[in-house]
């Protein structure tokens, strides 16, 4: 019997976690154990930080589960973890046939592990999701798909913390790498989320009460430092990645995944002093 393709085990990898989250969670973990000297491991800690979260909102609970999860977040999820295997798998030497291109960033940070090779194999991953899943994410309430903007901008900023620091922190560049990489300190970006959102899913309509009550830190990434740079974030993000699908989720300075470019609201409040210092300071 022929031996299995790259991308048939990493399908079998994700058939055999589908509909349990705490499998989901040891598969990502096992992704970075081995190699030489294992290189790969302290950057499992961005990844198994966002997962957690995900786990703790119930996102990944199968269908049958009560509450059920997310088929949105199930679904970017499966796109991970189904990245990485085949990645791992034709870095082995299996069968490249079926290959998705999604997987080829994966199969360059497992040959050569750095900060950037992993926010490339990251975002390439999560962004290639975003663009597959469009129609789920439609059907998702009016607070997550905000968030699911939140998100994308904010895994997109990270990288642009690393590889592209200039644009990312402006005369402030020269540190920008440091804060950004994914072994040190990029994991607050992400789990400033977790003291917005309420561990439960789902969550309804109404965006004021979680923008209310947004930390200083999260207010600052969001609305301080990274919102003056959509347009230059996307487009630099949709070229470095390969991607162009991306510029069309936005439209002027409002993020449109599964999001309407008319309800604006949300992405414009009355920005605090110390975000307002912070768009003078670094533009």
């Amino acid at each position: 019997m022929p031996s299995r393709t790259a991308a048939e085990l990493a399908e079998d990898t994700v058939a055999r976690v589908r509909d349990d989250p705490l499998a989901r969670l040891a598969v990502l973990c096992e992704l970075y154990r081995g190699g030489p000297g294992d290189r790969h491991l302290p950057y499992r800690r961005a990844a198994v930080a966002f997962l957690s979260w995900q786990l703790r909102r119930g996102l990944l609970h199968p269908p049958q589960a009560t509450p059920a999860g997310s088929p949105w977040w199930r679904a970017v999820n499966e796109r991970l973890i189904r990245d990485g295997y085949e990645a791992r798998a034709l870095a082995e030497g299996r069968d490249p046939a079926g290959s998705t291109p999604s997987a080829a960033a994966s199969l360059e940070f497992v040959r050569h592990p750095s900060a950037r090779s992993w926010y490339r194999a990251h975002n390439t991953s999560i962004v290639t999701a975003y663009l597959e899943h469009a129609d789920l994410a439609r059907a998702e309430g009016r607070v997550e798909r905000f968030f699911l903007n939140v998100v994308l901008v904010r895994v997109l900023y990270a990288h642009a913390l690393v590889a592209a620091p200039r644009l990312a922190l402006g005369v402030l560049g020269p540190v920008a790498p440091l804060l950004g990489d994914p072994r040190i300190g990029m994991t607050g970006i992400f789990l400033s989320l977790s003291r917005i959102l309420p561990d439960r899913y789902p969550l309804g309509d109404d965006v004021t009460p979680y923008l209310t009550v947004e930390n200083r830190f999260g207010h600052l990434l969001d609305f301080g430092l990274i919102r003056p740079r959509f347009a230059r974030l996307y487009r630099w993000s949709a070229e470095d990645l390969g991607l162009p699908g991306l510029l069309d989720l936005l439209d002027g300075d409002v993020p449109t995944y599964a999001w309407p470019a008319h309800d604006r609201g949300p992405w414009n409040p009355a920005p605090s002093p110390l975000a307002r210092l912070a768009r003078r300071a670094i533009l």
